[in-house]
């Protein structure tokens, strides 16, 4: 087999370096230290993880199979070699995850008496509290499916947990199909004395199923869950875009099986039967010791009362220390730009900016770019009372932003019915960059205010997200912001930016010049070095240029999140690359890049990962941090969680990860350190201004709404 495609350099297939990922994430499940009900958080997140995995990447390769398409990757692996390695890994995966559950986390669950009950170890009063709850709630949502001649398999919806019956009338086998009800928990918490017991929802319905089929004998029953193909296929050049994505949103619940989870020790009948009505093959079944979905457990972990066996919040510190002692935000922003790290320092400092702009009236237009939100997203408040106050709002909603369009068109929806002009951006690309654009007008000149970020503008995902924002007036920024809506609500070609580094036209180019200029740096004996934080580092050009500067001696420091397709530590290749992942109690999302630049560090942020579509598919921004005391903030954020010893992993050469060696070194959680720090600093500033006290930073309108 020709391997035309692959890198004529070592790279890490994609897909394996992000199952590598989710095993970092089952570690933090199994790691004892972590409380328990973080530890079946951590094991939840694995199972949703893999559920995305399957919709989206293994059914992009399985539809490669499926249309003999037979071409290497960059990696060297065909389709069908890559399937049956990814197989191999999820089987292996999953084994770990059950195996982590039964023989890890139940245990300590005993241990404060915490149980899942099945149904035979019930005492009198329990059963009668889960009869009394099939007959008043369970049985009225429940619909028995029959499957016969008459009667077809039903379409059952992508990722819902069913059970399939075999019965028995007359001596004719039959078969039928429940499914457990999402509308309702998982979970129905037991009278108990002696600490907390519960019980499936699925196990309710097996104890009582013979009241659903009440002139049949049940012979067998087995718990499953089908996995469907889930990628939107969109034609973009449809008249009506919001309706062509509708669309396809109904076609993902009809999409092909890709994987079905049964119970281990399932009827044969039963599984035969499944297996021919659902045309799944061998290799995608995965029986289960169950409980089948462990998704669940995110919801358990949250029930009250378990609050000590949780990680103590990081709450976010209110006003940032860089807004203290302003009533006004754009006064403030006039006097300095201002960086804001999150969660350690609140999101409402990003919703006061768009809500201080609403109501403001020396405001005349706000400009700003939405990729995901939240359901009740107080940006999309602010503006729509923007709208309604009569200043012209422009909103960039982007419909494509995978599981998320629905919610997405709901809000496009309501922004045009209040009377903002929305877009839905650039025909064959998604809009990915984080930006709001306030125009001011102020003593008969117009001020453009900015917030540019590196992630969402998403209130509830800013709880547990790292994110940095940066506001700034600066003129150059100013003008790029309006250069760049213009790009994507008319028909200007990308202009010549000022500041901003914008893709897909600018990025590669910047990023691949400034890598090698690093190199020409190393080769002349000046100061050199790259230090880069990102969720995923994937594109081949730039693993070869950060190769390349390696070998001319440049010291490369990688904070790769998730997937590394890079290869650290090889020698004559490698060797002065180190990567770390850090997998602790909040997602790291933020992306940031220094350059030593000759001994004049240069430092940028932004919503772009080292990935082809990130670089070549989107429009991203990715801006310089220019202002002197930010810079060295920003370095400093860089330092400390490279210095990090308890949640950092280092990647090896043979592209395994292991815990940093601890011996020697000071234990430095950097998420922790970085709320410690932010709480520090707020706590400076009220004691400098103790004699002379300033009022926080606020808005009345944000006020009324707490």
């Amino acid at each position: 087999m020709s391997n035309k495609n692959a890198a004529p350099f070592p790279y890490h297939n994609r897909e394996l370096s992000w199952l590598d990922f989710n095993i970092r994430v089952l570690e933090e499940a199994l790691e004892k230290d972590n409380p328990i009900m973080e530890r079946l958080n951590f094991l939840s997140i694995t199972a949703s993880n893999l559920d995305e995995f399957f919709m989206v990447r293994v059914a992009g390769v399985m539809e490669q199979i499926r249309s003999k398409y037979n071409e290497p990757d960059v990696s060297g692996l065909t389709p069908r070699d890559l399937l049956a390695k990814l197989t191999d890994k999820i089987h292996a995966f999953t084994e770990r995850q059950y195996s982590c559950l039964h023989r890890s986390i139940v245990p300590a669950l005993k241990r404060i008496n915490v149980s899942f009950l099945p149904v035979r170890e019930l005492n009198e009063k329990q059963l009668k509290h889960i009869e009394e709850y099939f007959d008043k709630i369970l049985f009225p949502v429940l619909t028995p499916l029959a499957v016969d001649r008459s009667r077809p398999f039903p379409l059952l919806a992508n990722k819902s947990l069913n059970i399939a019956v075999r019965l028995e009338k007359d001596k004719e086998s039959y078969f039928a199909v429940v499914q457990v009800p999402s509308i309702l928990p998982r979970f129905l918490e037991l009278p108990c004395e002696n600490g907390r017991a519960f019980v499936l929802l699925e196990n309710i319905i097996i104890h009582k199923l013979s009241q659903l089929f009440e002139l049949h004998e049940i012979k067998a029953y087995c718990p499953f869950r089908l996995t469907r193909n889930s990628d939107l296929d969109i034609d973009e050049e449809s008249e009506d875009l919001m309706l062509a994505i509708e669309k396809s949103i109904k076609k993902r619940k009809r999409g092909r099986p890709v994987r079905l989870e049964l119970i281990q020790k399932c009827d044969q009948e039963t599984k035969e039967f499944l297996v021919e009505m659902l045309h799944v093959q061998e290799r995608d079944i995965y029986e289960l010791p169950g409980p089948i979905d462990l998704t669940f457990l995110s919801k358990f972990c949250g029930v009250s009362g378990f609050e000590n066996y949780r990680f103590a919040p990081i709450r976010p510190v209110d006003p940032p220390a860089d807004f203290w002692g302003y009533d006004d935000i754009f006064e403030a922003i006039r006097d300095k730009d201002r960086l804001v790290h999150h969660p350690y320092e609140s999101f409402n400092s990003v919703v006061r900016f768009a809500e201080a702009a609403a109501e403001d009236p020396n405001v005349l237009a706000i400009k700003q770019t939405l990729y995901r939100v939240s359901g009740n997203s107080p940006i999309v408040a602010a503006l729509i009372k923007a709208a309604e106050n009569g200043k012209q709002v422009t909103v960039l909603v982007e419909l494509k932003a995978r599981f998320d369009e629905e919610n997405n068109i709901n809000w496009a929806k309501k922004l045009e019915h209040a009377g903002c002009h929305v877009v839905y951006g650039l025909s064959g690309l998604k809009t990915h960059c984080k930006i709001l654009l306030v125009v001011r007008r102020e003593d008969g000149v117009i001020r453009r205010y900015l917030h540019m970020g590196t992630g969402n503008y998403n209130d509830s995902t800013a709880r547990f997200y790292t994110d940095i924002g940066l506001f700034t007036c600066k003129e150059p920024f100013g003008v790029d912001a309006s250069s760049l809506f213009n790009v994507l609500t008319g028909y200007s070609r990308p202009p010549e930016y000022r500041k901003m580094i914008v893709a897909p036209e600018g990025m590669r180019p910047f990023f691949e010049h400034m890598i090698e200029r690093e190199t020409e740096n190393a080769k002349k004996g000046l100061p050199c070095g790259i230090t880069a934080k990102v969720n995923s580092l994937v594109d081949p050009r730039i693993i070869q240029l950060l190769y390349q500067a390696s070998q001319a001696g440049v010291p490369i420091h990688l904070i790769v999140r998730g997937i590394c397709c890079l290869i650290p530590g090889l020698p004559g290749i490698s060797e002065n690359i180190t990567v770390i992942s850090i997998v602790g109690q909040l997602l790291e999302h933020s992306r940031i890049f220094q350059f030593e630049n000759a001994g004049n560090p240069k430092i940028y942020m932004g919503s772009a990962d080292w990935m082809p579509r990130n670089l070549d598919r989107r429009v991203e921004l990715v801006f310089p941090i220019d202002d002197e005391d930010l810079r060295e903030r920003a370095f400093s954020i860089l330092e400390l969680m490279l210095s990090d010893t308890v949640n950092a992993r280092v990647q090896l050469p043979d592209t395994t990860y292991t815990h940093i060696d601890k011996r020697g070194k000071p234990i430095i959680r950097s998420q922790t350190e970085f709320a410690r720090l932010a709480r520090k600093a707020l706590e400076e500033k009220e004691v400098l201004n103790h004699e002379e006290p300033y009022k926080p930073l606020r808005n009345p309108h944000f006020e009324s709404n707490q």
